[in-house]
Parts: C-alpha cells; structure tokens; sequence
C-alpha cells in the first residue's frame, strides 16, 4: 500500500481497488460503429494522474466525457455488488462500469459535489456525476442501464485533479473537506435527471465553484425557464392537422410566394410566436391519395391577419410546386398548430437578424414584432440574397426598419444584376461573412438569430464563437432537416429515406421535417430505432427515457411508451427513444 505524503490527520474514508485505463475502440453496435473508451482494464504498479487524464487513459467523446472537471471517474465496489443482485448477474470485474477508480466506501448519496480527497500522493474535487449515457448500456449489454443508474440512485462520479499525483491500487482514500451546500452526488444527479425539482436547490447547487460548467449551464437554464416561463414559446394552439383558410397570395420575388392564412373553423385571436414554423399537409393528388407533409417557416403573425408562410420554389418539390401553381385565395388546407424553439429572446438585448434567401422568413417575422412591440430595442437586419430579383420582402423591410429608430440594415446581393444599383437596391456585393458582420459594429452583449443554408450557418456561428460571441447568444434556426447529436456513432449520414428491407405493414409515420412517411415495422424497438433506420437525424443519450435529448414535437397523433420516462416531457412532445406509434403520427423530425 501506498503511503506517499499522507495529509495528517485527514481520516480515511475508503480505499482504491483498482485502478483502470483504457482507449477509444470501434464497437459494432445496431448495425452502426460506435467510438468509445468505455472498456477499461485493471493496471498494476503507480500511475501519474494529471489534470486532464491518467498516464495510459483517453477518452473517445470529450463533449460527453474527459476534460478538466471528469478527469477521472470513479464507481464504487458496493454498487457492483447492488447491480449483481438486481441484475441477477455475476462475472463483473474491475472497470465494468467504464470508471477509472473501482473503490471501496464514498457512495453516491453521502460523497458531496465539492467534496475532497487525497489519494496517494494526488488530491481530488468532486465535480459532478456521470453523464447518462447510452455507451454504459453497451457495455453491460443491459440496454436499461442509463435510465437504472439514474432511477436507483447510482450513477458515479467525476474527480478533477487539484494536485497532479501517482496512485495505485491499495491506496488509502482520505477526506479533506466537505462540499459547500453539501449536496450530495444522488441529490445532484436527481436535481438534473428527475421530476419535482426544486427552485431552491438548484440556487444551493449553482453556489458550488466546483461543480462542473455543464451541469451548472443546465442548472441556470431550468431556473430560467421557471422564471420565465411566460415568454417561453406557447404551447400548440391545437392538436393534430386543422383547417386553414387561404385569405391572399403574394409573389414576393422570382422564387417565393406568401400566403396568408386564417383558421377556418374558429374566430379565436392567433396563438404562435416570431420564429416558430407552420407544418401543413396537402393533397396534390387528391384525398384518396398519400398526402404531401411540409414544414414552413412563418414570416408574419398577427391576431388580426393570422399566418403568413413563404414559400420558395425548389427544383422537383412537390410541396412548393403544388402551392405555388394550385393554391389561391379561398382555399383550404391542412396544418398543424406553430411550433419551434426560434424565437426571441425575452430581454432588452441588442438584437442581430442575419439571414440568406429563404432563410429571411423567421426573422423578418421577429422584425415585426421588434418594430410594433419593442420599438426602442437595436435591431441589425442583415441580409444576403443572389440579386434583386431574388430579393424578397425588401419593401417590408425597409417600412418595418423606418419604424425603428435603433434600426441598421445591410443587404449583399451575391450576383448582382444588370438592374441592381450598388447603394440603392442593395448595400454590398458578395456573400454575408462574418467580416461583414463585424463591420456593422454590433455592440457587445448582442443577441444572433440565423437563419439560411445550413453551411452559412456553420461558418457565421463559429466566426462568431472564435470572436468571443458566447454560444447562448446565438440561436439558428434549420430548414428541413434537423441537425442531431449521436455521441460516438461515428460515419456519415445519407439523405433520409425507406428503411432497407421489406416495407413495414403499421400505420403510417411521418418524419415531417425530412420530408419522409414511412409505414411502421413492429420489428423495431422505438421510434427512435426507426427514425435510424431511415437515416432521419435524430439526437439521442440515454435511450432509455432519462435525458431527454431525444424529445421532438408530436405534431399528430399519439404514441405508446414502452418504457416510461422518469420525467414525461410536456404536452405536444414526446421521447422517441422510448415510444412506438400508437396509430398513425407526425413527428417534427
């Protein structure tokens, strides 16, 4: 046993078993590759720990795992014993749970976030318990795993290193101080992953300088939604598909179309919010026929006048085609009620609306509340088009920005044309860059929305990322399909389309914003198996109903929880991770 400069008097609290590395592999996983370092093995003799890793350890997905403040994670011999009796298995051996230090003693509900210790001759801090995360499961062969974890209290936690040291297994584990607030890792844990939250703990939790920047970024956006949750996007002013009556149709330039629409069957005022997005289903041939389901940003909403989609005309879509040449005023169609998390913050910020094309449509929406709500707020409208004939909304634009007196606008006309008069009809030539940004002198603590092809996107949030824009400013919003994030699936994604084999014999599901409606196969564990199989984007953690990274808009229908969530997530949202269709459903992926 090791015995390098004990701390005196410091009591021991427990002791290290063993101590385990191990580095990224490629495991075959549901017909994918994942990348993982969950498999760790038992090392003799002493072994540096230094402030970011073990001599010999790495990580495969240091957004998830790694980094200063999990620089080590540890897991206790008395949970492998509870997990054997639970799982009615035996045969665990060190490093089963992907942890780096096996020990004895410093369970998840009495070691406090905070909390620190001496281990041979290096010191440790608590920072924050495991990330639920569905590798675990993979490497128990225990699906469930993340969501067992979590609902029984046992996650584990992560060490950051206060003094770089050398351990080894038999060293003694002595206790040096108590976390302030002292929360333990089982309340924390519970504080982020179960329901009945309370306000007052997560203010206790956020006075703690040790707990990690992730989980107290989490943390302060719970307390903000409690405190704000009047201006959170309204809840789907009704369910499934209504009718929505077309009241006008205005070409806006060469390539889009605008068409104003009203509830048909109600005199209600309009429920929705600037940014958020109208998904309708339309019949080009005919109502015996398979429906066309689209999804369309708003560019105007009004009690009095109601929505306004615009439409571009893209090269073979049935969709646009359909509504540009067919659909007049007077007409009908199918539509669900506004979704979609774009939308304005509820400050008194600076306020950047950059856009290319089509993209204009959310935010010239969030203009128009800006200029009949919030008059006094600065407002840069930044917008890139090819030229003046595919120019829409200037016209609008221009009154709404007149009606700001904090108002700046610049527009760069990529391809300019014959008629198109540098200074008159648009600002600049070339494409919006981040320089062009930067030349607007947007001063700090400026609040970005995006919208536009998804690699302008990219660029302009990482230009702005790079020039210290603090990531929760930026808010993007994405046409089509949604981007996801599959921590450790490694490979790229094709276009959505048909699973592979024979079709399925279910009710049908659409993927509404991949432009997909697939018939369900039973053969498939969850919607979310079968959103994968179609290569639909979808983010995903757990995958057993714990960290809702799943969770997509239910635009219509309703859906069977196969295994219930620990949390049930709101109204008009659903887990796809855990869940199979119930009967025919839309789903905003």
């Amino acid at each position: 046993m090791s015995t390098t400069n004990p701390t005196p008097d410091a009591p021991v609290v427990g002791r290290l078993l063993s101590l385990n590395v191990g580095g990224p592999r490629d495991v075959p996983w549901e017909g994918k590759t994942v990348r993982t370092a969950i498999w760790k093995q038992p090392v003799d003799g002493r072994r540096m720990v230094r402030r970011i890793n073990i001599d010999g350890d790495d990580q495969a997905d240091r957004a998830a795992h790694g980094g200063e403040h999990r620089a080590v994670f540890v897991y206790q011999i008395e949970s492998y014993r509870y997990w054997e009796r639970q799982l009615q298995r035996d045969g665990f051996v060190y490093g089963q749970f992907g942890e780096n230090f096996t020990v004895e003693g410093l369970a998840d509900d009495e070691v406090c976030i905070g909390d620190r210790y001496q281990i041979g001759n290096a010191i440790f801090e608590v920072t924050q318990p495991r990330v639920t995360c569905f590798r675990v499961g993979i490497r128990l062969s225990e699906p469930r795993m993340p969501s067992l974890l979590v609902a029984h209290h046992r996650p584990g936690f992560y060490f950051r290193v206060i003094q770089e040291g050398e351990v080894e297994a038999g060293d003694d584990i002595r206790h040096l101080q108590t976390g302030p607030e002292e929360l333990t890792v089982a309340d924390v844990d519970g504080l982020l992953y179960l329901p009945n939250r309370s306000r007052r703990t997560l203010e206790r939790a956020l006075r703690i300088p040790a707990l990690s920047k992730g989980w107290q970024g989490s943390f302060r956006e719970l307390l903000e939604q409690a405190e704000h949750s009047a201006a959170a996007p309204p809840a789907p002013a009704w369910e499934g598909f209504a009718p929505l009556t077309v009241e006008a149709v205005h070409r806006e330039s060469n390539t889009i179309v605008s068409f104003g629409l009203r509830p048909a069957d109600t005199k209600e005022a309009v429920r929705a919010a600037a940014g958020q997005y109208l998904t309708v289903r339309l019949r080009p041939d005919g109502p015996d026929h398979a429906p066309v389901v689209r999804t369309y940003s708003m560019s105007a909403i009004t009690p009095d006048d109601g929505y306004r989609i615009s439409v571009k005309l893209e090269p073979g879509g049935a969709g646009s085609a359909f509504l540009q040449q067919h659909v007049k005023p007077g007409d009908v169609i199918e539509a669900a009620a506004p979704r979609g998390e774009f939308v304005l913050r509820d400050n008194d910020h600076p306020v950047a609306l950059v856009s290319a094309g089509v993209g204009a449509t959310p935010v010239l929406a969030m203009l128009r509340t800006l200029a009949k709500r919030h008059p006094a707020r600065q407002v840069w409208w930044i917008h890139g088009a090819r030229n003046g004939q595919e120019h829409a909304f200037r016209q609008e634009v221009d009154q709404l920005l007149a009606e700001l007196p904090n108002g700046h606008r610049t527009t760069a006309y990529s391809r300019p044309g014959a008629d198109d008069v540098l200074g008159a009809t648009f600002d600049r030539a070339g494409r919006i860059t981040i320089d062009t940004i930067e030349a607007m002198q947007i001063p700090e603590g400026a609040d970005y929305y995006i919208c536009g092809p998804a690699g302008f996107m990219r660029e302009l949030s990482a230009g702005l990322t790079a020039r210290g824009i603090p990531p929760e400013r930026i808010s993007m919003e994405i046409f089509g399909t949604v981007e996801a994030s599959a921590p450790g699936v490694v490979g790229d994604r094709p276009a959505p389309h048909q699973p592979a084999g024979r079709p399925g014999q279910g009710p049908v599901v659409t993927f509404s914003r991949s432009n997909l409606a697939v018939a369900w196969d039973p053969s498939y564990s969850s919607l979310l198996e079968f959103a994968e199989a179609c290569d639909v984007p979808v983010s995903f953690g757990c995958r057993t109903g714990v960290c809702h990274y799943c969770e997509s808009g239910l635009v219509d229908g309703e859906v069977t929880y196969k295994t219930e969530p620990l949390e049930p997530p709101e109204e008009g949202r659903v887990l796809v991770c855990c869940t199979e269709p119930a009967g025919e459903v839309t789903l905003a992926l």
